[in-house]
């Protein structure tokens, strides 16, 4: 697509996927359905869907869906995340770091290497590595690092709703599991 169909290409998915442009509705509490109507055919979104027609995406008498998020526009941690969650199932290891099995941090060591990050091979010199952030700044794919005291024991990435993606003990697999102590660290690989 050329650069100026490209822009209204983006114009026109705003106009429909914006709830700002949906007959003046807004999201909140306070959000209502315009009355009368059973769906929004209001001139913004007539404007829009004209515009997709013109740039090529409605197909088949259908408007194509917006493309999700290509590998690009994800931070790294979320693109490790994608990783390890590609690891379900995948048996724990002592000293596995990969490609069919792991430990702790070697599942961190092996999703951060495969997006192009390197981390040192254990949780402890992953912690010291990465910036330390605080629960406010937690997103998915950031490291969760378990202690006791001053030495960090486990790792796993976090992948939100206070979960991760581990390799947790000898017996296991690789799995998202809820955290189950306040004892944790978190970290930012940059």
């Amino acid at each position: 697509m050329a650069a100026s169909n490209d822009s209204a290409h983006h114009h026109a998915l705003n106009q429909i996927q914006n709830p700002k442009h949906l007959g003046g509705q807004t999201r909140g509490r306070h959000a209502r359905r315009p009355q009368g109507r059973s769906g929004n055919t209001g001139p913004k979104l007539k404007a829009g869907l004209t515009t997709l027609a013109a740039t090529g995406v409605l197909l088949g008498g259908t408007v194509a869906t917006a493309p999700s998020a290509d590998a690009s526009a994800l931070t790294i941690g979320q693109r490790a995340l994608k990783v390890a969650e590609s690891k379900h199932g995948d048996p724990y290891s002592w000293g596995a770091t990969g490609p069919n099995s792991f430990d702790c941090s070697g599942l961190t060591y092996y999703a951060f290497r495969h997006v192009g990050r390197h981390l040192p091979r254990t949780a402890q010199d992953q912690y010291i590595r990465v910036k330390h952030i605080s629960y406010r700044q937690l997103r998915p794919g950031d490291l969760v690092f378990f202690h006791y005291g001053s030495s960090v024991y486990h790792v796993g990435i976090y992948a939100g709703h206070w979960e991760i993606w581990h390799a947790p003990h000898s017996g296991s697999y690789v799995k998202l599991e809820r955290i189950w102590t306040h004892e944790v660290w978190f970290g930012r690989v940059n």
